[in-house]
């Protein structure tokens, strides 16, 4: 493909994706396929010779959409919401063409210094304090691609502090061949591997046995012993924090190292929050590391009224948040901050000749806050997407799909077959069928037959709980209405077929 191919294909294509933005209330939510459909239709080895860009584009609906769950359709309700903007789209295109890769400033000067300015924008826009960014120090923020990864580096960065507090660090490599390793088994080199692989398996990960399975997995990754704290019903399932200060005293007296607690604000199943005052004062008495997952609802904190339940963020150590979830961002973009940025760089500073420069040591490189070494020039539709839409319309935006959620609410009091599980938090409504978990089963299976609409379920305290939450950028009330009465009608369905 030239450049004048490049030209033709682009704008058919950009009209192409305007066309299905505009035109997703016509599709069903969920596609008609069963697994290993895509085996028919696309064969089995590539072409021996180029194909001309019209047969490509010709197999965009039969082959791509055919098999296409639309998360960006109004009637999407599964979840969290990922975000989608046409600013956004933009930012994207603009960085794939330039296909930097931007780990040293040297690699992209321009990668790394719009990045530092939008993590300082973004902090200010949701209320972080001033030394969370990089204009007033001593800490700053870097883009990563999920909060899933940002929990792993959190741990990896609490892990770094212990260690060196005993005199060691990450390294535990020795440039001495097999022989040398050998000889020397009374002592010396295996001394120093056996302390470091004893304190790792004395220090421990706390969380809520409510918070997202990425920290369990980053508990997994990072072979850290890992405490799922129990949570108040009567406090909105928020962790117990009387249970959380007893389980670290227990475990100091054991001779085990609390490292670092995980913080939600917003959890999945049903976006409860951790009362992060109460859990940082702990960790500033123990001095362990606070992280701070607000991966869905940190979006919301560009509403100054929501940011009380951010009340104690002075203790945390480290932040995230996805504006790739609800600030019309598109993924991956996920925000990290950290308190003192020689806490992540501690962690993965690794300097091979190759990687060095002669201004390394008058601006950060962001290979030293990541656990890979490329990365792509995100920035860029953070940049976009906040001068398009400004922070009133990204306010306005927060607060409409929060009136959305609190309609449906509004809705689902006039039937008294229905149900909240719980208050209804930031644009997620749980709720439920009166009756056994088997019914409420049947009911979100139909549903989500139906392909109309698109649900998804959460179990807490036994009980199974239907999650509706606003996705969309497009949703209107109109597409609230319509999802409610389409999941009466299979209510009225699923009761009459229930036996008496």
């Amino acid at each position: 493909m030239n450049s004048d191919e490049f030209r033709e294909a682009s704008k058919q294509l950009t009209d192409y994706i305007a066309d299905y933005i505009e035109g997703l209330r016509q599709r069903s939510v969920v596609p008609d396929v069963e697994p290993g459909y895509l085996n028919d239709l696309v064969p089995e080895l590539p072409p021996e010779q180029g194909e001309p860009w019209c047969n490509l584009f010709n197999d965009i609906e039969p082959v791509i959409m055919k098999g296409m769950t639309h998360w960006h359709s109004p009637r999407f309700h599964a979840y969290f919401p990922t975000a989608n903007s046409y600013p956004a789209i933009c930012g994207d295109m603009l960085s794939t063409a330039l296909a930097c890769i931007g780990f040293t400033w040297n690699a992209a000067p321009s990668c790394t210094e719009l990045e530092m300015r939008m993590m300082d924008w973004l902090a200010w826009m949701i209320g972080l304090p001033e030394y969370f960014q990089f204009k007033y120090g001593p800490g700053g923020g870097v883009i990563q691609t999920t909060a899933s990864e940002s929990t792993l580096i959190a741990i990896l960065g609490a892990r770094t502090q212990i260690l060196k507090q005993y005199g060691l660090d990450n390294r535990i490599a020795d440039d001495q061949d097999d022989d040398e390793d050998q000889e020397d088994g009374q002592g010396g080199q295996y001394d120093g591997h056996s302390k470091h692989y004893e304190l790792l398996g004395r220090m421990v990960a706390y969380a809520s046995n409510q918070s997202h399975s990425s920290v369990e997995k980053a508990a997994m990754l990072s072979a850290t012993r890992i405490r799922l704290i129990p949570v108040d019903r009567e406090k909105n399932y928020s962790m117990n924090v009387d249970r959380l200060r007893k389980r670290i005293i227990a475990d100091k007296q054991r001779g085990l190292i609390p490292m670092i607690v995980i913080v939600t604000l917003g959890t999945t199943n049903t976006c409860s929050f951790d009362n992060l005052f109460r859990i940082g004062e702990i960790c500033s008495e123990f001095r362990i590391w606070l992280h701070v997952d607000a991966a869905y609802a940190g979006s919301a904190f560009v509403c100054p009224e929501f940011r009380h339940y951010m009340h104690g963020i002075e203790h945390a150590t480290s932040f995230t948040m996805n504006p790739h979830k609800w600030l019309l961002v598109n993924f991956d973009c996920n925000a990290f901050w950290v308190k003192d940025k020689s806490l992540i760089e501690d962690a993965f500073i690794v300097n091979p000749v190759y990687l060095k420069h002669e201004n390394q040591n008058r601006i950060l490189d962001y290979r030293h806050w990541q656990i890979p070494l490329g990365r792509r020039f995100r920035s860029l539709k953070m940049w976009f997407v906040f001068r398009s839409y400004g922070l009133n319309g990204l306010q306005k935006h927060i607060r409409k799909q929060i009136e959305l959620a609190k309609l449906f609410g509004q809705l689902l009091k006039t039937d008294d077959r229905f149900e909240l599980f719980d208050e209804i938090r930031m644009g997620l409504v749980c709720f439920r069928l009166k009756g056994s978990n088997e019914l409420n089963e049947k009911l979100l299976q139909s549903i989500n037959h139906g392909k109309e609409i698109f649900l998804t379920p959460a179990k807490v305290n036994e009980q199974f709980i239907i999650r509706f939450a606003i996705c969309s950028r497009t949703t209107e009330e109109m597409d609230v209405q319509f999802s409610w009465n389409l999941i009466q009608k299979h209510a009225d369905q699923i009761i009459l077929q229930r036996p008496k």
